[in-house]
């Protein structure tokens, strides 16, 4: 089960290994948000994003004999990343399933953290699949991206670390902003602020015609999406949300918020010019939304989750020459 006390006990596991990653402000953002504005900077995370919270929590939960067999995940990039890392540093085999367009810098990094690279084409293959003949062919442990229960407690102790932090800056009330794919992330740090925090409303946040959360919350189902490609975040496409994730988000999360392609390039230049971290477009889904789409937010401080820095120099390159 998805719990509070199963995030406590992956932050017992994480202790030593995770960052604990800083809670950022700028005043030329918070003019820009129409309100303050705190960017818990996980881009700064092992690896270049939370992830490696989860792929940690999920391995150090495996028996000796599932480690010494392998693992397998399915990523476009960060997942696939976290993952890596952390099966090195058990030495334990890692066989990674990644879309053949994801950006390039993430299937090299993948590989050199010591993980089998196996690419799709995610436009016309099924990635479960895929990974479920691997997984079966093999003996791996399928450690899924975000409807795991294992890897949605990992990433809950980013939420742990929000409420400490925002309460010693006397933050009490805030929306939650959080970049949004199956929602193994949102899930987590909603059921920690739950806990930590009620006051703090999660809210995920996705780009555009890539929106199935929102439009899952917003009708009460779970609803697809139309494709699988074709975004610049490519770090947060999923199909769908998750059948244990999002029950989760409809029971603790706000309405989900949808930014531009534009909007995700210009924070990730504001968030070099006024941060100084580096951003992906799906790292900067929840900066975008609190910068740009105020209007729908409710609480009187905004607080964004900046989840990944795994981008493409001349991606970032665009960005800062567009917006910077």
């Amino acid at each position: 089960m998805s719990t509070l006390s199963a995030i406590h006990a992956a932050a017992d596991r994480l202790q030593g290994k995770a960052r604990r990653t800083p809670l950022l402000s700028s005043p030329f953002l918070d003019d820009i948000a129409g309100r303050p504005l705190f960017v818990k900077a996980e881009c700064l995370q092992h690896t270049g994003s939370f992830k490696f919270r989860g792929g940690w929590a999920a391995l150090s939960a495996l028996t000796p004999a599932q480690r010494a067999q392998g693992v397998l995940a399915y990523s476009s990039g960060n997942h696939a990343q976290g993952i890596a890392a952390a099966a090195a540093a058990h030495d334990t085999p890692a066989v990674i399933v990644m879309p053949s367009d994801a950006p390039q810098i993430k299937i090299n990094n993948t590989r050199a953290l010591g993980a089998e690279v196996v690419l799709y084409d995610r436009g016309s293959e099924d990635r479960d699949q895929i990974g479920a003949d691997l997984a079966m062919s093999r003996g791996l442990t399928l450690v899924k991206p975000f409807d795991d229960h294992e890897v949605i407690a990992g990433q809950g102790t980013v939420g742990l670390e929000i409420a400490e932090q925002a309460r010693s800056l006397g933050v009490d009330a805030a929306d939650v902003l959080v970049c949004c794919g199956g929602g193994g992330l949102t899930a987590g740090i909603a059921l920690a602020l739950e806990g930590e925090n009620p006051a703090m409303v999660v809210r995920p946040c996705e780009p555009e015609g890539f929106d199935d959360v929102t439009r899952s919350l917003a009708n009460g189902h779970i609803c697809r999406n139309d494709k699988t490609t074709g975004s610049l975040c490519d770090a947060i496409l999923t199909p769908q949300p998750g059948d244990i994730t999002f029950p989760i988000l409809q029971r603790l999360c706000g309405p989900g918020l949808v930014i531009s392609e534009d909007d995700a390039l210009r924070a990730m230049a504001l968030a070099f010019n006024r941060l100084k971290i580096v951003l992906e477009p799906g790292g900067a889904a929840a900066l975008a939304a609190a910068l740009f789409h105020g209007d729908a937010l409710t609480a009187p401080t905004a607080i964004a989750v900046a989840t990944g820095g795994n981008v493409d120099p001349a991606l970032f390159a665009k960005a800062l020459d567009k917006f910077g």
